[in-house]
């Protein structure tokens, strides 16, 4: 039966593919460079001291970029006010917001999944439903949802994919992808190629009304946790689709009209290899900068501590609150003083947003924006 994209596709394939990806020659190659990217990163992620080093830093630029594939954009000075640790979030604003809920998704799923050890459709949903900030679930079989070219692309409004449609159609087909991705013994794919399969999958059954690219993409993050190639879900990901947007979106259609699954996989393993790569670079010059910090601070502060340098790396805009509380500071005055310190030895800025004021640690900064 022939492909039309005007037409639900409820002829998607179960998976797994029908092709044998894993004996092509070129697709086990990359394979093995994919693998030791990997695993050079999460020795990196693994020699960080503080988690909330990546929840803030990694992970949000990793929502950043996310959400900026969905054509949705804010600032780094927005988010990072939005995370110090007084700001309201209701000053935020809606971009932000939807940034800042990406992220939380992430976390969110992160911990179910490492409670429940397996990928299930509660999770798959919890991760959908916090990004949109909604209690929607699937689809419903009325909703004539279909995937139209951007109002910037040539033929803008035009139909270029309808996924599939009903009730049933929709729970088999997420049923045999939650089954693929958890019975090992069913399907005894390497789980770097289950990741490239599935993500396919999951974004031609489109289960959701909208934010499926961003809840795949985190669904990416924690298989990858899930099966042991990651130690934390800190893959900046996004950042190589947003370079490779447009070939993202045609091996994608590739597969969908010809079922032509090398090509896909091959730009998905480049995407992770080059992505584990750069976050290893990303982490280690973190690391580096606050082993740099640490010995110069401590030389010229006497309360200065590695505690202390690990809460200020922890994200980029410090509100004092954050040190007072860990050193069980309650005067104003002797706070005041240490972050007067802190800014004479150049190791936090001071940057106002009318009457708040932040403390930059400007270092960190360089590095993320890098």
């Amino acid at each position: 039966m022939a492909y039309d994209r005007n037409k639900p596709f409820n002829n998607l394939p179960l998976l797994p593919p029908a092709v044998a990806i894993e004996d092509d020659v070129t697709i086990l190659k990359a394979l093995v460079t994919t693998s030791r990217a990997l695993a050079t990163v999460n020795m990196s992620i693994q020699r960080l001291p503080n988690p909330f080093i990546l929840i803030n830093t990694v992970a949000l630029q990793e929502a950043k970029a996310s959400t900026a594939i969905e054509n949705i954009f804010t600032t780094e000075d927005e988010l990072y006010k939005a995370i110090s640790d007084t700001y309201k979030e209701e000053n935020a604003n809606a971009a932000t917001k939807e940034v800042l809920r990406y992220r939380e998704a992430l976390w969110e799923g992160y911990q179910l999944m490492d409670k429940n050890k397996r990928i299930d459709l509660n999770i798959i949903k919890g991760i959908f439903k916090q990004i949109k900030n909604t209690t929607a679930g699937l689809r419903s079989a009325q909703s004539l949802t279909v995937i139209r070219r951007g109002q910037s692309e040539f033929r803008s409004g035009e139909i270029i994919y309808t996924p599939p449609r009903g009730e049933q159609v929709l729970q088999n087909l997420m049923d045999n992808l939650i089954d693929y991705l958890n019975d090992d013994e069913k399907y005894p794919t390497d789980p770097l190629l289950k990741m490239c399969v599935a993500h396919y999958q999951f974004e031609a059954i489109h289960p959701f009304v909208d934010g499926n690219g961003r809840t795949g993409r985190i669904l990416n993050l924690l298989y990858l946790v899930n099966k042991g190639l990651l130690s934390q879900p800190a893959l900046y990901l996004s950042k190589y689709i947003i370079l490779n947007k447009d070939d993202y979106y045609y091996h994608l259609g590739v597969v969908t009209q010809r079922g032509a699954w090398k090509d896909w996989i091959l730009y998905l393993l480049d995407a992770v290899e080059k992505t584990a790569l750069l976050t290893s670079q990303l982490i280690e010059s973190i690391l580096a900068q606050m082993e740099a910090t640490l010995n110069q601070a401590k030389s010229k502060i006497k309360w200065y501590s590695k505690e202390v340098n690990e809460l200020l790396f922890s994200q980029p805009y410090i509100k004092p609150k954050l040190i007072g509380e860990f050193l069980k500071i309650s005067s104003r005055t002797t706070l005041t003083k240490y972050f007067n310190e802190l800014v004479e030895n150049k190791v936090l800025s001071i940057r106002k947003d009318g009457k708040e004021v932040f403390y930059v640690n400007d270092d960190l900064i360089r590095i993320l924006e890098g």
